[in-house]
């Protein structure tokens, strides 16, 4: 959020910011905020001073991690998008996700004298992000007999080259009330995609319904999902697959209304024992 009136790098949804400042304390509790973020070129300062320095630069001085320590939040995942894969209205130049203690706590923050003053970079060198408020759902369960693959053992291994990814997929299903309740068609798309990707060493890192978009371009969004492959070539092989393929097409595509799908080389990823420890 901004401390102008209008931010320049999307709108707020000032019905959830409502709901989040709002929720009484006994039913308040953490929420994950997910960050899709797209950089200018060069950044550019609201009060009009001559900038040489990149968006992505001037989002490194915003760093807000003062701010969230205040109020006792923390980054959980942090990257650069590697490759996007499906949606073309924007490619993203980044992933963040944070974790705060509760949703009035994501608010109380924008108050902070330090997240004003740092939020000025963060305005300079932002050209359009989706921040959503998010909270854990239950994963799929491994089949029957399934023995978790050690990633030394799979097809492809992380290498210097070809380190470990996250896979992140932001999904609109058709079924309005997809948020909680996977449909269908999704969960059988699930089912076949796992007979090869744990084969290729796939990791469930944490898997979020959507309360609400704080700041965006309007569109609603239904549930972010965070999958970890041991390389990207592991991914790929898993992507192209024909089995897999045929999965996408008889279930994943009818399923789904609207998605990013993006490659993610993680900085910081500690977002599963986010979700298991306090």
């Amino acid at each position: 959020m901004s401390n102008h009136a209008v931010p320049r790098y999307g709108t707020i949804d000032t019905d959830f910011g409502m709901q989040l400042a709002t929720t009484a304390p006994d039913q308040d509790g953490p929420v994950w905020m997910v960050n899709l973020m797209k950089y200018r070129d060069v950044a550019e300062y609201a009060d009009g001073r001559e900038s040489s320095i990149s968006g992505s630069e001037a989002d490194d001085l915003y760093s807000p991690l003062d701010s969230l320590a205040a109020v006792g939040a923390r980054p959980v995942l942090f990257g650069d998008v590697d490759q996007q894969l499906l949606g073309e209205d924007t490619v993203w130049d980044r992933i963040g996700v944070v974790k705060y203690p509760t949703r009035k706590s994501f608010i109380d923050m924008q108050a902070l004298p330090t997240f004003k003053e740092s939020h000025k970079h963060k305005d300079a060198g932002m050209a359009s992000t989706i921040v959503m408020g998010t909270r854990p759902i239950a994963q799929p369960e491994s089949p029957p007999g399934h023995v978790p693959v050690d990633w030394a053992d799979v097809p492809h291994p992380p290498t210097d080259d070809d380190g470990p990814i996250v896979v992140v997929h932001v999904l609109r299903f058709h079924d309005a009330e997809a948020a909680h309740t996977t449909p269908t068609h999704m969960e059988q798309y699930q089912t076949e995609a796992a007979k090869v990707s744990l084969g290729h060493g796939l990791r469930l890192n944490g898997w979020f319904a959507v309360e609400g978009t704080i700041i965006g371009d309007g569109r609603a969004w239904h549930q972010v999902r965070f999958n970890e492959f041991p390389s990207k070539a592991a991914f790929m092989a898993v992507v192209t697959d024909p089995s897999s393929l045929a999965a996408q097409k008889d279930h994943r595509e009818v399923a789904i209304a609207d998605t990013y799908t993006m490659i993610v080389r993680a900085q910081v990823n500690i977002l599963n024992d986010s979700i298991t420890t306090p």
